[in-house]
């Protein structure tokens, strides 16, 4: 069965969720779906990984965030690595990536990044961050320098970079799509109605616009986007949030079942079944996404590098026919 893995149990660092304490319990469902399953960590490979992961002091939002398919995702030597530190300063309901207030940037992590990356022979890299409402950019430039030091240590490295919403970060945007990842993601993670209680320090239509302005700054980048379902969504506000994306002219939707981190985090409303993800997916594509990923266990980050190959595919088979007529 799928769970939300602690890989962390250890841990001598203060709570993770200090602002959830004395919110009231949540209902934690015990009994998951026979259609959830993962293989659990440990193999070989999985050890190489985390090594690699451990020699270099970096984070993973593998492990922060307890993604389900860690075990898949590390056999394979692909990891997702998460910049500016473990600690988020905002504390969205859903998140198990610890919260309060950060440390100051390491200034050397770019570099540990492309060195890594060029010792896992990564031919695709993905880069997440915490939010950082505390910097003045919120990151950016910490992302455009861990971006052109992957390039220098793996030339060949295709990287796609999932970043926080830059909210009231002016030229912050511009900063990172300057340095030309080759996917740039930002989740909007469910649907309006649902951000007070969900992603409470986020502002939907400020992510959305978000999303268009890359577009807007360099068409040749490929867009993608994700959300959770069984939070308490109705089927249409899904379908109104495809069209709000492909206003937008993102490329590829993601779209996976909300798995609860602990009874402090918002409770899992229901599980989507997989006919109802199906169904997502043909209609996804119908509205004109290049790519759609819609399962149980689907992530942003997983099969990325795969997903990428088929998004290019995707624009080419889609501009064939305009090239020859």
């Amino acid at each position: 069965m799928a769970v939300v893995l602690d890989l962390l149990k250890n841990d001598p660092r203060p709570p993770r969720h200090p602002e959830k304490a004395h919110r009231p319990d949540q209902p934690i469902a015990l009994k998951k779906p026979d259609w959830i399953r993962v293989k659990a960590p440990g193999s070989k490979a999985w050890g190489e990984t985390q090594k690699i992961v451990r020699e270099h002091g970096l984070v993973t939002v593998c492990e922060e965030a307890g993604c389900p398919n860690i075990g898949e995702c590390w056999e394979k030597r692909h990891a997702t690595f998460m910049i500016m530190g473990d600690t988020c300063t905002r504390a969205c309901a859903f998140c198990n990536v610890r919260t309060g207030l950060p440390e100051g940037l390491d200034a050397a992590e770019p570099e540990k990044i492309g060195d890594s990356v060029a010792k896992l022979g990564l031919h695709h890299v993905v880069i997440t961050s915490v939010d950082r409402d505390d910097l003045k950019d919120g990151g950016a430039e910490h992302f455009a320098r861990t971006i052109a030091a992957i390039r220098r240590a793996s030339p060949g490295t295709t990287v796609e970079i999932l970043t926080p919403d830059f909210l009231r970060k002016d030229g912050a945007l511009e900063t990172v799509v300057a340095a030309r990842p080759d996917v740039f993601n930002h989740n909007l993670e469910t649907v309006p109605a649902k951000y007070l209680t969900v992603r409470p320090g986020a502002r939907y239509f400020h992510s959305v616009r978000l999303l268009q302005r890359v577009k807007e700054l360099d068409p040749t980048i490929f867009t993608k986007s994700g959300i959770m379902v069984g939070l308490g969504e109705e089927r249409n506000e899904v379908l109104q949030l495809m069209d709000d994306l492909r206003s937008a002219d993102v490329d590829f939707l993601t779209i996976g079942q909300y798995l609860q981190p602990s009874k402090k985090h918002h409770a899992v409303m229901r599980f989507v079944p997989p006919d109802e993800f199906k169904g997502y997916e043909t209609t996804a594509y119908a509205k004109g996404f290049l790519l759609v990923s819609a399962t149980p266990l689907t992530r942003s980050s997983h099969h990325a590098g795969e997903d990428f190959a088929r998004l290019q595919a995707a624009r080419l088979a889609k501009l064939s026919p305009a090239l020859s007529a």
